[in-house]
Parts: C-alpha cells; structure tokens; sequence
C-alpha cells in the first residue's frame, strides 16, 4: 500500500490522502506513488460531486503543520461555516448544512464496484489544523 486515505471530522465532506512512507514533498515520491495519489484525488473529487453537488471542492497541501506528503479534498458549500474562506480562515457564520450521510457516502466508495478502497483504508482523524 502507498497510501492512505483518513477521514477529517469537520462540518463538511473531507478526505485525506497520505502516503504511507514519510516523504516530506511532493517532487520526492516515486512516480508510482505520485500516479496513485493522483488516481484517487480524481475518484473522490468525481464521487464528491455526484453524491454531493457541492458548490466547489477544494483540494490542498501544505505540510507546514504536518512535514509529510498529504492532500486534503472538501466538499464546500455556499452555506458551509468558512465559505469562501479556507476551513482554516476566519469563520463566516454559524452553519447548519443538511448534507447527505458521510457514513453512506464512505460505504459508496468502499463498495466493489468501485474496486479503490478497503474499508480498513479510512481512519477518522479530528484535529483539523492539519
């Protein structure tokens, strides 16, 4: 496995994807790893939008917080807390988002015909400074 895929407690659909090595940037992972990161940003950012219909999905790294290969993929609302602001920008509003189940939407992708996650991929993760 080269990566792995957590999920970030927040207000809003976000995904995480780490490598499973501790590789500090992007240009130093070989190009198998890269091709797999890229591979499941465009699955989930395609699964997001159907399931979804988000106003825009985000996608990001830094890895000021945490020096280790990641990228985060949210779903963003017109409605959500931030919006247009990152989630780590200055809080727009108090939100209360009416959103499909996460749960079922994570069911959606660990299903076979999907073929991309194993259930055990996913780990739930709550500090969303990183």
């Amino acid at each position: 496995d080269l990566i792995n895929i957590e999920i970030e407690n927040s207000e809003i659909p976000w995904l995480k994807i780490f490598t499973n090595k501790n590789i500090k940037e992007f240009s130093q992972c070989d190009n198998k790893t890269k091709q797999e990161i890229w591979k499941y940003l465009d699955i989930i950012e395609k699964k997001m939008i159907e399931y979804y219909n988000p106003d825009k999905i985000n996608i990001a790294s830094f890895g000021n917080y945490v020096p280790h290969v990641h990228f985060h993929i949210m779903a963003r609302f017109k409605e959500d807390s931030f919006f247009p602001e990152p989630m780590w920008g200055k809080k727009q509003r108090e939100a209360n988002l009416d959103l499909p189940s996460f749960e079922i939407f994570i069911d959606e992708l660990n299903q076979p015909s999907w073929l991309i996650f194993s259930i055990n991929s996913f780990r739930t993760f709550s500090d969303s400074s990183l």
